[in-house]
């Protein structure tokens, strides 16, 4: 493992399809590599197969069957959450029974999204694009917690440029408090946490993302949390992806890649509230 933090590249994306019919395979690669030029396309006739290619390089998006020669796509699903190399994939479910496995709740939190056979194949290429390519504008707030005022308001800055509503805080206390007063009127507080490791105050950005999850229990997809870190140690980044970083923005921080990273968690998470509502 070389790298534990997952890159989002907008111009050159890798779309993993696994499928165990040629025919599908095929035709999915064909459209995409039309659709989205410089896509690269990693076919898979069986969860096995894609098992091995994940470790290979990093992957922008999963597309899976349901009905794998050797597995259910379901299951392949938590082995991308349980052993992905880098941080979080989407995973998108397609298949023709999609609607019959929500109803009968089949269809867990390892899936980022789903997409109907039925709507068509040029369908599918739209969607995929969204993920893999997704508006350069966004909406949606932020608790950005930063001690640095200097780097705060140009970050800040950053973030209100693309369309989000940002409120800064200097410590992980102060996030505790203004999460814990939105509990208190039963909302989350923000629809994404982006913070810094290394903070002033007795708490870090570590025990702010431990207290989102096992006091908050928000989940990823419920309370995405980014978190900054200047530390390239694989096996420390390892430990903030485990204890419930969506994923890491390495310092000191490159526009593009922040914001990049930022709105898809944003449109994952948004996504996921709407099939919730």
């Amino acid at each position: 493992m070389t790298s534990i933090t997952r890159h989002i590249s907008s111009d050159n994306p890798r779309v993993m399809v696994v499928d165990g019919s040629k025919v599908a395979r095929k035709l999915i690669a064909q459209l995409l590599e039309k659709e989205l030029p410089g896509v690269s396309v990693i076919a898979c006739a069986t969860g096995a197969e894609a098992q091995r290619e994940l470790q290979v390089g990093v992957i922008d998006l999963v597309t899976t069957a349901l009905r794998l020669p050797d597995m259910d796509g379901l299951e392949l699903a938590h082995y991308v959450r349980e052993h992905a190399p880098q941080a979080y994939i989407p995973i998108v479910a397609v298949s023709g029974d999609v609607q019959e496995r929500l109803v009968r709740r089949e269809i867990g939190g390892d899936v980022t999204d789903y997409f109907d056979k039925a709507q068509g194949i040029h369908a599918l290429a739209e969607f995929i694009r969204g993920y893999v390519r997704p508006e350069p504008k966004g909406s949606g707030s932020v608790l950005y917690v930063e001690d640095s005022r200097v780097v705060a308001l140009a970050t800040r800055r950053m973030l209100e440029k693309y369309g989000l509503a940002v409120t800064h805080v200097i410590s992980a206390e102060d996030a505790v408090a203004l999460l814990d007063s939105a509990r208190e009127r039963g909302e989350a507080g923000a629809d994404l946490v982006l913070t810094d490791v290394n903070l002033k105050g007795e708490l870090s950005g570590g025990d702010l993302l431990s207290r989102i999850r096992e006091h908050y229990g928000y989940g990823k997809g419920t309370l995405p949390v980014l978190v900054m870190t200047g530390d390239d140690n694989p096996v420390n980044q390892a430990a903030l992806l485990k204890a419930g970083a969506n994923d890491l923005v390495q310092k000191p921080i490159e526009e593009r890649l922040l914001v990049t990273k930022l709105l898809f968690q944003l449109r994952v998470a948004q996504r996921l509230r709407g099939q919730n509502a």
